[in-house]
């Protein structure tokens, strides 16, 4: 058998695995969790690397064999360390969801655009990282706020969140 036919072969059943992998991921989770550079990512990244750049060099040059399995592997070790440390390892640390409670919004300060009267309800907007957010609102002591008012999310029941006029405090008085 020709190494370049080596080389195709390992390609295809390690990008495969790969295919594989990304649908089934979930199940193998937890196996890279103690050691870093036993992610199966990792592995199937450098096993592809090396495959393709061999390939490439046995058909493309006419270096030695044992000169082209050094290159690929090199190759391969210093993309695979780029990839993880730049791309998986950021990934990793990343925010995982960007969904948001409506009790994860207490403590936020919000705009009155629906004016709230006493003993009713308006509208107040969020500005949070996923966008503005709409939620009905009445004052936290069923006080009147006015449009335009900026306010504080006191606490929310029901769907409903209980707002006090925000008052920002001033460090230099």
């Amino acid at each position: 058998m020709a190494i370049e036919q080596i080389y195709l072969y390992v390609l295809l059943i390690v990008g495969a695995a790969t295919i594989l992998y990304v649908f089934f991921g979930d199940v193998i989770e937890g196996i890279d969790e103690g050691i870093p550079f036993f992610n199966p990512s990792v592995i199937m990244a450098f096993g592809t690397l090396v495959s393709a750049t061999g390939y490439v060099l046995e058909v493309s040059t006419s270096w030695n064999s044992w000169f082209i399995l050094i290159v690929s592997v090199v190759v391969g070790v210093i993309l695979d360390i780029l990839l993880y440390f730049f791309i998986l390892l950021p990934m990793s640390s990343a925010e995982v969801s960007m969904a948001y409670t409506d009790e994860s919004l207490a403590g936020q300060v919000g705009k009155v655009i629906t004016p709230i009267p006493i003993d009713g309800y308006g509208e107040i907007v969020i500005e949070t990282v996923n966008g503005l957010i709409n939620k009905r609102a009445i004052g936290f002591d069923n006080e009147e706020i006015d449009y335009g008012k900026e306010v504080l999310v006191i606490d929310v029941k029901e769907g409903t969140f209980l707002v006090r006029e925000y008052e920002a405090f001033d460090f230099m008085k």
